[in-house]
């Protein structure tokens, strides 16, 4: 018993390692959405909005994570990614390459509204050929 209440106790007092740092908010909102859709993310409250918007020429590729999603983004077009539920330092992490960016929920549960605050699905506007076999 008592090596038990011990263990319980250094776990407590450990650095947490890099993959529980990453799966901790998963684990601690999960049981809060009961699913992935767009409803069930914005009743864990708690939002925090990131406003997105093509001011380039040309086709710009938003990609959300930890779900690898993707969304096409017209020139002048805006579109709205909210993180929800629980995170540890900071809701989003950002990464911008020729063409695309990267917004990682650290909460792994995040929406994308248009102007009007509709959903946008995933694959909006994505061009023919890509991600295809």
């Amino acid at each position: 018993m008592w090596r038990r209440d011990k263990r319980n106790q250094d776990r407590q007092h450990r650095q947490p390692t890099p993959a529980e740092r990453i799966t901790a908010p998963l684990l601690a909102n999960m049981p809060h959405a009961g699913d992935f859709g767009h409803e069930a993310i914005q009743r864990l409250g708690n939002p925090v909005p990131l406003p997105i918007r093509n001011d380039g020429g040309e086709l710009l590729e938003l990609w959300l994570e930890p779900f690898g999603q993707d969304y096409w983004l017209r020139p002048g077009e805006r579109v709205t990614v909210t993180s929800y539920g629980r995170w540890d330092d900071h809701p989003f992490e950002t990464a911008h390459e020729p063409g695309r960016i990267t917004v990682w929920a650290t909460s792994f549960f995040a929406t994308v509204t248009d102007a009007e605050g509709n959903e946008v699905p995933g694959a909006h506007q994505r061009p023919e050929g890509t991600y295809e076999p």
